[in-house]
């Protein structure tokens, strides 16, 4: 059985120890960020949600200009990590990078080089709650990776650490216009008037899996949840929560569905829908594996 704390790795159609050489230095994922990846939530030893996540994968790979990914391989490197892990793996991550380029921006042409593929599995730490802070950096929805999943994450590193900094496990954006976007690595909901609506897609946010399934869920069983109008959540929504007007969820991969108890430094509420869509996908997730 492998360690639980220790990654397990499939490289090149083989598992690797996690000390083996895998990638040149030159590999445009490292030296620009050239890449796409996925990361699924691992349920009864399987990757929730497995297809979902391939064709966004495929997506995020044509958004970049990339090859589309080799999906029998992957799905042989995520079988074969899954075969080998123990019962603490709760996390799987599928990365793609264009594979070896030169040392700037540039590609080399297109079929040159072998894509790099690398699948991880490994543990996963939850929660069933989630504390959030403002932070002054945005989103840009009009940027040419917008709502693509790339391996380019500085940005989300520096928010986080700066959540952390405030005693709290995530970040929320704005947009460049003043909307809730988003967090590093999560998608938001807000209760208020009877219903759950989560920021439209235009505003920049990812086309997060969990979000994706919670709409349709939700549509299914009558929860109320929706995407937002154009304008209808500003940033400044977040002072209705603070004031008890209004309740926050997050969705993500990892962390599936979970209701903010603190914002800002504030403890905060959970609101009735929140958690009514928590346990509404918690169950549906069971059932549905790959959804």
């Amino acid at each position: 059985m492998s360690d639980p704390t220790t990654p397990l790795i499939w490289f090149d159609g083989s598992l690797r120890a996690p000390d083996d050489p895998l990638v040149t230095a030159v590999d445009h994922g490292l030296t620009v960020g050239d890449g796409v990846f996925e990361t699924c939530s691992v349920v009864r030893g399987e990757a929730f949600a497995l297809t979902r996540h391939l064709r966004r994968l495929t997506r995020s790979a044509r958004g970049l200009g990339l090859e589309d990914p080799d999906e029998a391989a992957i799905r042989a490197g995520v079988a074969a990590v899954l075969a080998a892990s123990g019962p603490d793996v709760g996390r799987l991550r599928i990365t793609l990078t264009a594979g070896p380029g030169p040392l700037g921006s540039h590609r080399f042409t297109a079929g040159l080089v072998p894509q790099t593929v690398v699948v991880l599995a490994g543990p996963a730490t939850r929660s069933d709650v989630a504390r959030a802070v403002r932070v002054p950096w945005v989103r840009n929805e009009r940027s040419a990776v917008a709502g693509l999943k790339t391996t380019s994450y500085a940005e989300n590193v520096v928010a986080l650490a700066e959540a952390a900094r405030h005693g709290a496990d995530e970040a929320l954006l704005a947009n460049t216009v003043g909307e809730l976007c988003e967090g590093t690595g999560s998608n938001v909901f807000v209760e208020r008037d009877g219903e759950l609506v989560t920021p439209a897609l235009s505003g920049g946010c990812l086309a997060g899996i969990t979000r994706e399934l919670l709409l349709e869920w939700g549509a299914e069983t009558g929860l109320p949840v929706r995407e937002a109008r154009p304008g209808e959540l500003p940033l400044s929504v977040l002072d209705d929560v603070l004031a008890g007007g209004a309740h926050l969820l997050l969705s993500g991969s990892v962390r599936n569905v979970v209701p903010v108890v603190q914002l800002d430094g504030h403890d905060v509420a959970v609101g009735p829908l929140c958690a009514a869509a928590r346990d509404l996908f918690e169950s549906r997730m069971v059932e549905h594996l790959d959804p």
